[in-house]
């Protein structure tokens, strides 16, 4: 079993900042990529960016030049740096992990339990 912990959500004005992040633990297994997605109410969950253990990264157009991905590998760790933040970018971020566990085939995804961001006008 792989556990997500996120932290780093909250409330924020528009123009501001806030740094996202996501700690797997568990034992036995290995991290493929990890992921950010974010879901309002009602609303799909959507990808807002993703890097690989090497290191590539993709980003959401909407996000594009205001948020940083980064990952700590030696502490399982992934980061999203958010800046210029704007009112629609409120939402529950999600972190997901994919993983290869060791004795089995293929990989499996593992979610966080959401962190709530907020960005007021």
């Amino acid at each position: 079993q792989v556990q997500l912990v996120e932290s780093g959500g909250g409330l924020v004005q528009a123009g501001g900042s806030l740094r996202l992040s996501c700690a797997a633990s568990g034992s036995n297994f290995a991290i493929y990529a990890m992921a950010w997605y974010r879901q309002g109410p009602g609303n799909q969950r959507d990808l807002v960016a993703v890097i690989t253990t090497g290191g590539s990264t993709n980003y959401a157009d909407s996000v594009k030049g205001r948020f940083t991905v980064s990952r700590d590998n030696a502490k399982n760790t992934v980061y999203l740096q958010m800046n210029s933040l704007k009112r629609e970018d409120t939402d529950v971020y999600y972190c997901k992990a994919v993983v290869q566990i060791v004795g089995m085939r293929g990989e499996y995804d593992y979610w966080g339990q959401g962190t709530q961001v907020t960005v007021s006008s």
